[in-house]
C-alpha cells in the first residue's frame, strides 16, 4: 500500500473547510455549516443543494479515528515517518483529502457529467435525521418494496 495522499499536509484544518465550503458554495451550495463534536472540533459539513423543489439537505462527515488507524498502520510498516501518525495529524490529512475528493467531484459536475445531487446522494440526509447512507446500510442495503409492489 502507498502513503495516504497528503499525508504530509501541513495545511490547517480551517483553511482546507474554507478551500471546500468555497467549492461548494461556488457550484450552487447554500447555507453551507459546520458541525462540531464535543472535542471541538469540526466532524461534518451540512449543505443544502437548491433543486427544483426545493433544497436537498446534505452533511458531509469526516473520519479521523479511521484515518489515524491507516496513518498508525502505514508508520507501523514503516512505510510513513512515526511523527505522522498523530490524532491531530490525521484529522488534518482527512480533511485535505475530503478536499481533494470534492475538488475531484466538482471537475465531474462542471463536465456535466454528473449532477450535485448525484455527487452527494449517499450524504443527503432524511427526514429521520440520517444520511441514506446510513438508512441503507441498517437495512443491509436492500431496497424496501415500493409503492407499487404488491408483494408486501
Amino acid at each position: 500500500m502507498s502513503p495516504l495522499l497528503d499525508y504530509t499536509s501541513k495545511v490547517p484544518v480551517s483553511r482546507t473547510i474554507a478551500q471546500i465550503q468555497a467549492k461548494l458554495v461556488e457550484h450552487g451550495a447554500r447555507a453551507v455549516m459546520m458541525e462540531y463534536g464535543d472535542d471541538g472540533r469540526v466532524k461534518a459539513l451540512a449543505f443544502k443543494v437548491k433543486m427544483p423543489n426545493g433544497e436537498l439537505p446534505i452533511r458531509l462527515p469526516i473520519n479521523t479515528a479511521s484515518t489515524l488507524k491507516v496513518l498508525q498502520k502505514q508508520a507501523a510498516n514503516r512505510e510513513i515517518p512515526a511523527g505522522y501518525a498523530k490524532d491531530d495529524h490525521a484529522y488534518r490529512v482527512a480533511w485535505r483529502n475530503i478536499f481533494h475528493w470534492v475538488s475531484a467531484q466538482m471537475a465531474l459536475l462542471e463536465t456535466e457529467m454528473v449532477k450535485m445531487e448525484e455527487i452527494f446522494l449517499p450524504y443527503v440526509i432524511t427526514p429521520g435525521g440520517q444520511t441514506i447512507y446510513e438508512v441503507m446500510a441498517n437495512k443491509g442495503f436492500l431496497l424496501g418494496p415500493g409503492e407499487g409492489d404488491k408483494s408486501e
